[in-house]
């Protein structure tokens, strides 16, 4: 309870430093409010016993204040909702904005492949809006609360009996609790089923994976499968959601017994004659609007309840991220304008979380600085895995990777990634204008028409251009009303943005081409090839190129041949060549032979 206390005062803080208007207005309508509960009971009282006796003046000024009441009454019904809206809005905002930060403020990646994230990510993105409510339907829930305590505090006054209905009315709030407790266990532990459900379904519904969908004739064994998942994730919460029901109705049935109590005690007074006509009037108009009140403290507090899942998300994000920067982010050391020695791995293995097999396994080579090395393989042999140590995406196992002799875990990860320049092979489809698309890879030059133009010409990409409808300026991706680019285009735009920085330490081409078409691959290759010497020149920077053509890496001043995430080769082409049954020299003959055939 007390990081929900913590949170909603963060909540409140933000509100008030927003939208102050509306905070101050949202509480003074609620203590309004139950001011008001209290008035108009009493004043109703006095409009009665006043004219009873005669005394109209009173009854006068007691009906006014009646008045007022019912006015103030009115305007929170009509009000608190537009509040509601405005105050929520610019929160739900700010909670996507801080989960943004921490997901992507954490240095690695490998904890985007922690199913358990996943789910507390998909919870607190999906339910922002519940989150930034539950500040206000706390607000609301107690004002609920005292506005019940004020009634039962006024019926008090008839009978002290009458304040027995305070625990009659408590026990539909305790009984909902563990129903709702019930159900916000049970929301989490489908969380994965019910993702794979709605993944299941994207996958039927959109445009890029329809056509294999279509062609598999597999649109029926989908819906099939999306389905199932479905059912069972219906299955678990329907059943949790009947015994929440059943707790629910049981408390219903008890406050039920304890009001016509109240009310059999109440028309008993009234026959002994110990009771005024006001306090009958009143007693009875109290009544009447104690099981509407007693049932807006059961919603509302239910509603608060109801973002457990989401609040409990959200918490452990923020916990998990600031987990992960105290324990990973320790490198403050400097990185070199310029390398000197180069990259060594010294025994360095990695294994996925959650798998047996290592990706790496005992990785010891040194790669001079300003060598173009190009790492070759089968698919699954661990080629990508060791360029996503070397951009400090994972932390080894086990060895350790330096730079110039200091450890790069010891350098600032932030200063590494500025000097280093990447086309991965699963490269990002950014939805944004071609220019900014080619100019976030180097986000302090993100407007420099010249270097945005340099990396289109040195990507290939200026043919692209130019049949774009706008040019550099032309929104990309069908999502945002844009142009829907081809693989091998998407791959163009990606391999510019790779390209913008123009003194990088390490440059990574991750099957930089594996899209494109040969004569492309061949124009492509040879302009980072040249690229790369002259960055070898101006910073001693490496190179290193990922590839499963070997035809396009026989350039190469150093290859590194991986098998089953162990390094069993390392040479020049012509070197590794003359190896009688080596492991290079039979794949790149069994290539050549292809293609060559």
């Amino acid at each position: 309870m007390t990081r929900y206390l913590g949170l909603w005062a963060e909540m409140l803080r933000f509100a008030w430093r927003r939208v102050p208007m509306a905070a101050a207005m949202m509480i003074g309508v609620c203590a309004l409010s139950v001011a008001a509960t209290a008035g108009l009971a009493l004043s109703l009282r006095a409009v009665i016993d006043a004219s009873a006796h005669g005394t109209f003046r009173t009854a006068a000024v007691a009906a006014l204040v009646a008045a007022v009441c019912c006015g103030v009454t009115v305007t929170f019904q009509h009000t608190v909702w537009d509040l509601l809206q405005l105050l929520t809005d610019d929160a739900g905002l700010e909670i996507r904005r801080q989960i943004t930060k921490w997901i992507t403020g954490i240095e690695g990646l490998d904890h985007l492949e922690r199913t358990d994230l996943l789910d507390r990510l998909d919870d607190a993105r999906t339910r922002s809006w519940q989150i930034s409510m539950s500040l206000w339907q706390l607000v609301l829930a107690v004002r609920s609360v005292l506005q019940l305590g004020v009634m039962l505090l006024v019926l008090g006054t008839v009978s002290p009996w009458l304040l027995l209905l305070l625990p009659f009315a408590a026990v539909p709030l305790w009984f909902d609790h563990r129903g709702k407790q019930w159900v916000a266990r049970t929301e989490q532990k489908s969380t994965e089923t019910f993702r794979l459900q709605r993944h299941l379904f994207q996958i039927g519904t959109r445009a890029d994976t329809g056509k294999d969908v279509r062609v598999a004739g597999a649109g029926e064994e989908l819906a099939r499968r999306q389905a199932a998942a479905w059912d069972e994730v219906a299955h678990v919460r329907h059943r949790a959601r009947v015994r929440a029901a059943g707790w629910n109705f049981g408390g219903w049935a008890i406050f039920a017994c304890g009001f016509i109590g109240a009310l059999a005690l109440v028309s008993y007074q009234a026959a002994q004659g110990r009771s005024t006509t006001g306090d009958i009037v009143m007693a009875v108009t109290v009544a009447s609007g104690l099981r509407q009140t007693a049932q807006q403290v059961v919603g509302r507090t239910a509603s608060t309840l109801s973002t457990k899942t989401a609040m409990e998300a959200y918490l452990w994000l923020r916990q998990y991220a600031a987990a992960e920067e105290a324990a990973r982010k320790t490198g403050k050391a400097p990185v070199p304008a310029r390398l000197d020695t180069g990259i060594t791995f010294e025994h360095v293995t990695y294994c996925y979380p959650g798998r047996n097999r290592r990706a790496l396994d005992d990785i010891s080579i040194h790669i001079p600085a300003g060598t173009v090395v190009a790492v070759v393989g089968e698919y699954g042999s661990g080629k990508t895995t060791l360029v996503k140590l070397l951009a400090k995406f994972y932390q080894p196992d086990e060895g350790r990777i330096t730079v110039d002799g200091t450890d790069l875990a010891q350098l600032d990860t932030t200063q590494w990634r500025a000097r280093t320049s990447a086309a991965f092979q699963d490269f990002g489809r950014l939805e944004t204008t071609f220019a900014e698309g080619v100019g976030l890879g180097d986000l302090p030059h993100l407007a420099d028409r010249e270097r945005v133009a340099r990396a289109v010409g040195d990507a290939d990409a200026t043919a692209l251009v130019e049949r774009l409808p706008d040019g550099i300026d032309t929104q990309l991706g069908r999502g945002l009303g844009g142009v829907d680019l081809s693989e091998g285009q998407w791959q163009r735009v990606a391999l510019a943005r790779s390209v913008m920085r123009e003194d990088p330490l390490m440059f990574v081409l991750d099957e930089p081409t594996a899209s494109l078409d040969a004569p492309s691959e061949h124009a492509i290759f040879q302009r980072q090839m040249d690229r790369a010497h002259r960055l070898a020149d101006r910073t001693g920077a490496i190179t290193v190129i990922v590839s499963h053509r070997f035809s396009t890496v026989t350039g190469a001043d150093l290859i590194l041949v991986l098998d089953r995430g162990r390094l069993v080769e390392a040479g020049t082409h012509a070197e590794l060549s003359a190896l009688d049954g080596g492991r290079y020299a039979n794949l790149y003959g069994i290539q050549a032979d292809a293609y060559s055939t």
